[in-house]
């Protein structure tokens, strides 16, 4: 017999008509839901907190306590939450309609926006191919890249048998993140995330990232096998939060020139004003072949993604229908009307805010006020880059789950904010203000004292 509250396919069941906003969330959630990223096991013991609605840059739970979005609903949130910009865009995008099929059709929203995208991108990316996630835009990446060097073999007339031209490897840092659909997990280095599924895999070269030696070795190895070498720019931002030392990304891009590899930037984490400039590789005047964006497209609001290209790529793709060069993927909510209504708000909000510019003196402060935590006998290491931080307690026995307890001592004093292992992120909407960030790292500095004090 099915438990009270339970829906059946096909059927509610009848002591719960009219009445489920009546049951308590926390029940239902324990009885039904599946989390992400999330020890099931564990989460059956724990209180779950519901979060209800959100006011700038504050998450509201059911019971009206107010938290501090520390990392911005999983790194995406920009400019607060009910953002009246924003919100005005959405409503007025839904007078006219939700949602309706890019394949074989457009609408106004999508093209303005890529229109928008390529203006903003660094320079010679052209083309707008929209998706869903962050996993999907790195997966159409390496796609993208893999059917480009088959088709310039095929056009060459190298290719007998479908080899293209011999370019059929990628590359990437070691504790990379690329997202967890098949393709993206290839190219990841997490082996916490993604040993399980290794027999799914294909093979990638992997560098230790920051090493010029290693780099080198690579290319003048394998340069002629390389499809493309996709790198997170500046920051790995699920590996800790770990900075790549300055100059690095700049040498990525030399190589691949030298060896004519295509560079494939993952800023979906790092794009959008995270790391102080609109995107990451501006910072060492580096242009990819292939960006890919998403989290702070939309403002945090809705699912949307891109992966740009440059017109030498997209050109690659043209041919004749008997020549079968199309590239053949897509998603159902491709290029969403409401999204991209969403995301070219948040464009708005961007240059008529000047946030970039009045960010600077909020990462300032963040860096100031990370000082302090650096000297905790708990923390071994800070590591910032923009509004992006990692807080390296050490290594400890994973049982302890110290960086759990942090997040935990956190929420009881009013923050959220998430471990990675015994890392811990911060990672606050661009819109915080400077006594909120010093809140925030308060609350931080006091959770990880309450934590080891727990030990």
């Amino acid at each position: 017999m099915a438990a009270p509250g339970v829906v059946m396919r096909g059927l509610l069941m009848p002591d719960i008509v009219g009445s489920m906003t009546q049951i308590d969330p926390g029940t239902l959630d324990h009885s039904h839901l599946w989390h992400p990223f999330t020890q099931q096991r564990d989460w059956q013991d724990e209180e779950p907190l519901i979060i209800e609605r959100g006011e700038g840059t504050d998450l509201i739970d059911i019971h009206g306590r107010r938290y501090i979005d520390g990392v911005s609903s999983l790194w995406c949130n920009v400019h607060g939450h009910r953002q009246p910009q924003i919100d005005a865009a959405i409503r007025e995008q839904l007078d006219r309609i939700a949602h309706t099929t890019m394949l074989g059709l457009s609408h106004p929203g999508a093209a303005i926006l890529a229109a928008r995208l390529v203006e903003i991108a660094p320079p010679g990316l052209t083309r707008v191919f929209y998706s869903d996630s962050g996993s999907t835009a790195t997966e159409i990446a390496l796609k993208i890249a893999f059917q480009y060097w088959q088709q310039q073999g095929d056009r060459q007339g190298l290719s007998q048998s479908g080899d293209g031209t011999g370019r059929t490897a990628f590359a990437h840092m070691r504790n990379a993140y690329h997202g967890d659909t098949i393709g993206s997990v290839s190219v990841g280095g997490i082996d916490l995330f993604h040993a399980t599924y290794g027999p799914l895999l294909f093979d990638s070269h992997v560098v230790e990232p920051g090493n010029l030696e290693e780099l080198e070795i690579l290319f003048g190895n394998h340069g002629d096998e390389l499809a493309a070498v996709i790198i997170e720019p500046l920051v790995q931002g699920a590996a800790g939060m770990i900075v790549h030392p300055p100059g690095y990304l700049r040498t990525v891009r030399d190589l691949c020139d030298r060896h004519g590899v295509l560079l494939i930037c993952d800023e979906v984490a790092t794009g959008f004003g995270r790391t102080g400039t609109m995107f990451a590789c501006e910072q060492e005047g580096v242009s990819p072949d292939i960006l890919c964006i998403a989290k702070g497209l939309t403002g945090g609001y809705l699912p949307l993604a891109a992966t740009l290209t440059t017109e030498k790529i997209y050109e690659g793709f043209l041919g004749a229908p008997e020549e079968s060069r199309t590239f053949f993927h897509g998603h159902t909510y491709t290029g969403n009307p409401l999204a991209c209504a969403a995301a070219l708000a948040n464009l708005d909000i961007f240059e008529e805010e000047g946030t970039i510019a009045r960010l600077q003196p909020k990462i300032e402060l963040l860096t100031e006020l990370l000082g302090d935590v650096a000297e905790m006998p708990q923390v071994s290491e800070v590591r910032q880059r923009g509004l992006m931080v990692g807080i390296d307690l050490g290594e400890h026995d994973p049982a302890d789950r110290l960086g759990n307890r942090v997040t935990l001592e956190a929420r009881g004093r009013g923050a959220i904010i998430r471990p990675l292992g015994d890392v811990i992120v911060l990672m606050p909407p661009l819109a915080i203000t400077a006594p909120e960030l010093r809140r925030l790292v308060g609350i931080t500095a006091e959770s990880i004292d309450a934590a080891a004090a727990g030990d």
